[in-house]
């Protein structure tokens, strides 16, 4: 069998039916990303292979970094060709790691590429897929087209201007390009000096001066707004874990005000105000009918030393090991009686936490929306084959597969669409060896529509986007 074939991942006839038949012609909705809508409103284009491909990967740099290879040819300032001449050079010690796939699958979509990559082939890959750069389509909106992206969901700071959207909406795109208001900045009580530079920043775009926690809420309702008349619809957090520890009005002004006045919270505190900030971001979400999500799991920054040269988001952090039920629980309850529980995307970074949130899921589906709480799909590390299945069948096991909104490429990369593709291989692969196995009915037109379904159509009509 050929290696990335069109077979890929099919192991039996269904698989391959269900594949090419229904999954692979389905639309794209990436709900969560991290692209940049100032290069997707500028129609961004790219320089070289380099740039497009290596630029801000943290998954590429991890491995080049396991292989031996000087942060000089990673991050710092040797050219663009001997950077990719040390990707190049990399790939083969690949094998096994979803790099290997993913590399090969995105050479193939985008550039026409069958060879596989090493430093004999380096130079021709490198010449051919320039060339296609070259081309009047390879541009971020061209890209959009190509792979039928209907939607896009943006992450963006509430303190940062949506200008860049509305230069998107007025242009007609074809693809919706959606805000995610994304406020994880609001909680940093505990560094005063970082919570005073963003409330200047929330200032200037929300309109409002800043002085006291009645003022922090307006602005951020009023952001909240904007990001809604900008067509934003999904809210997002990166947590380590949900904050535990409830918090009064008073509690929480008086929290506020001391970090105002340049006074670090404690850690119970800190952990306080995020209760209290994140149940009235809860409210926000519920009353306009977005879509809550939560990422939850991961140590970040790491490396203190390698943190301090080159910034977050760099490839330094790793699958955590915090307890998260107790804590979510009382969040999402928290919200519940309320009844200010939004539509939520839960998503763990650590996969001993499967069954933990699919079944959390279910206890907090209340019969309004099908599919209210979902356990959401692999994501980070677990974003690959083996963490797709365990991630599927803890759904499955514990919920309704069928109501599942489907995969996402949380990338910075215009270069990962294919993950998608990717996702649906191992989802056609999945049903269609246990409909061979008799363990699902061997009813085609039954599959296609679960097929359908998780791919496409839930996706759509849960967020209400994608027509």
């Amino acid at each position: 069998m050929a290696y990335l074939d069109e077979n890929f991942l099919l192991h039996s006839a269904t698989a391959r039916r269900l594949f090419h038949e229904v999954a692979k012609g389905q639309p794209i909705i990436d709900y969560h990303s991290h692209l940049s809508p100032r290069e997707i409103a500028g129609n961004r284009r790219w320089a070289d292979l380099t740039d497009i491909w290596l630029g801000g990967d943290h998954y590429k740099w991890r491995l080049l970094r396991a292989n031996g290879v000087a942060e000089d040819l990673i991050t710092g300032h040797a050219t663009p060709r001997e950077k990719f001449q040390a990707w190049a050079a990399t790939v083969p010690f690949t094998l096994r790691n979803p790099s290997h796939h993913w590399a090969h699958l995105e050479l193939q979509r985008y550039f026409g590429i069958d060879l596989l990559l090493s430093p004999a082939t380096a130079e021709a890959i490198w010449q051919q897929a320039n060339a296609k750069l070259a081309e009047p389509d390879f541009c971020a909106q061209g890209l959009l087209k190509r792979f039928d992206v209907r939607m896009v969901g943006t992450t963006d700071d509430p303190a940062e201007s949506l200008d860049d959207h509305h230069a998107i909406a007025a242009a007609g795109l074809a693809t919706r390009v959606l805000p995610t208001f994304r406020p994880d900045k609001a909680l940093m009580v505990d560094q005063p000096a970082a919570l005073a530079m963003w409330l200047a920043k929330l200032e200037a775009v929300a309109g409002r001066s800043i002085s006291h926690l009645a003022d922090l809420l307006a602005a951020l309702q009023t952001r909240h707004d904007d990001f809604h008349a900008a067509g934003g619809r999904l809210s997002d957090h990166g947590l380590s874990r949900c904050p535990a520890l409830e918090c009064s009005d008073a509690a929480a002004a008086l929290i506020f005000a001391k970090a105002r006045g340049g006074q670090a919270a404690t850690a119970e505190d800190t952990e306080r105000f995020a209760f209290y900030l994140m149940v009235f971001f809860g409210q926000l979400d519920a009353a306009r009918g977005w879509t809550k999500q939560l990422h939850l799991g991961a140590f970040r920054n790491t490396n203190s030393l390698m943190h301090a040269r080159l910034g977050p988001d760099t490839g330094y952090d790793t699958i955590g090991d915090v307890p998260q039920g107790a804590s979510l629980v009382r969040y999402l309850d928290a919200l519940s009686r309320r009844e200010a529980l939004p539509k939520m995307v839960l998503y763990n970074l650590n996969p001993a936490d499967n069954y933990l949130f699919a079944a959390l899921a279910g206890a907090f589906q209340d019969g309004s929306v099908a599919g209210k709480i979902q356990f959401g799909a692999g994501w980070w590390f677990l974003d690959q084959k083996n963490g797709i299945e365990l991630q599927l069948d803890a759904l499955s096991a514990t919920g309704l597969l069928s109501r599942f909104v489907g995969m996402l490429t949380d990338s910075r990369s215009f270069l990962s669409f294919p993950r998608h593709e990717y996702f649906r291989r191992v989802l056609a692969n999945l049903l269609g060896g246990e409909a061979e196995r008799g363990e699902l009915p061997d009813d085609f037109e039954t599959l296609a529509s679960l097929v359908r379904s998780v791919c496409f159509d839930n996706a759509r009509g849960y967020f209400g986007c994608g027509e």
